[in-house]
């Protein structure tokens, strides 16, 4: 296969993680792919400006929903970010790819490639990133799995890290490959660098990848500006570093369902406050909170998510 899905790759001389990072997952979010390219374009001329830099593994960066990527749309047929689930992937593997939908076929493609990657590579560790941004202003932060090891690597992207989503929405690609599908130890996590159309959003995804390829070994810290650093803290400047989902409002698309204007990422909200509406009337917030990625597009099936703070791991992954 031909494989346009490839972003690009790079791969140093010496073993290491092998890092899958996916751009477009949703098709109408262009900065990871962006941010991917422009990566892995600095990785390959680095060692012409800083002959001292060694990078050891291997990265691949994977274009998302590609169909849906065409037509500037969140998905086609479903949001590919919610069908990464055993019965559904035994079912794209049992039957033909012209019997399959728009985002199945995308699945196929995906993890067609990836296998061949890790068969070629033969890696003792895995870790996959998936880049994302949301329809609605403010914060980044990390989504991923519950366990304690990956919360304290994603701490250390200098970005508020949300626990309990993976379990509130389903069928996520982080939580697939955190099960270890590839039958080789695998990380994963999510990262939401801001706003679709915020130029910035670009540089943020950028400053994350950069932090966790030092993370995952793939090149020391020694070898990273510390504009990195300083862009990912000033804007999670005042953000709890930890918070808990607490709520998720889920919609359908027959739904009507309409988000008051103005909510950014972890604004503060009041129990009672007015929220949305839809075909059956005013939402309330049922919760003192902050909210989430409240909905501002037409595609998507939760209309906001309400999350808490966590003062310290000792509350979390348990």
């Amino acid at each position: 296969m031909v494989n346009s899905r490839v972003i690009g790759s790079f791969e140093g001389k010496e073993k290491g993680t092998l890092l899958f990072v996916f751009g477009g997952m949703h098709g109408n979010e262009p900065a990871g792919y962006k941010a991917i390219d422009l990566m892995i374009k600095m990785i390959e001329v680095e060692p012409i400006t800083n002959p001292n830099f060694i990078f050891k593994g291997k990265i691949i960066g994977l274009q998302g929903n590609l169909k849906a990527k065409r037509k500037g749309v969140r998905f086609i047929d479903e949001d590919l970010n919610r069908c990464w689930y055993k019965e559904k992937i035994e079912k794209i593997n049992s039957i033909s790819y012209d019997e399959l939908g728009a985002e199945e076929q995308e699945i196929k493609e995906i993890l067609e490639t990836i296998h061949n990657e890790v068969r070629e590579y033969k890696p003792e560790n895995i870790f996959v990133l998936d880049l994302h941004t949301t329809s609605s202003k403010g914060g980044i932060f990390t989504i991923v799995p519950d366990d304690l090891d990956t919360v304290k690597k994603s701490i250390q992207l200098n970005a508020p890290v949300i626990l309990g989503l993976l379990k509130g929405v389903k069928g996520t690609s982080t939580e697939y490959f955190s099960k270890g599908i590839l039958g080789i130890h695998t990380t994963a996590l999510t990262f939401e660098s801001g706003n679709h159309n915020d130029v910035l959003s670009v540089n943020r995804a950028i400053a994350a990848l950069t932090n966790l390829m030092t993370i995952t070994g793939n090149f020391d810290k020694k070898h990273v500006e510390n504009r990195h650093d300083k862009l990912l803290k000033e804007f999670s400047k005042g953000l709890p570093k930890l918070s808990q989902l607490i709520y998720k409002h889920k919609i359908s698309a027959t739904d009507n369902f309409k988000m008051k204007p103005g909510y950014n990422n972890f604004q503060k909200i009041s129990k009672g406050e007015l929220l949305a509406e839809d075909k059956n009337g005013f939402i309330f917030s049922e919760y003192d909170g902050r909210i989430l990625m409240p909905l501002y597009q037409k595609q998507g099936e939760e209309g906001f998510f309400i999350i808490k703070e966590i003062k310290s791991f000792n509350d979390c992954c348990k």
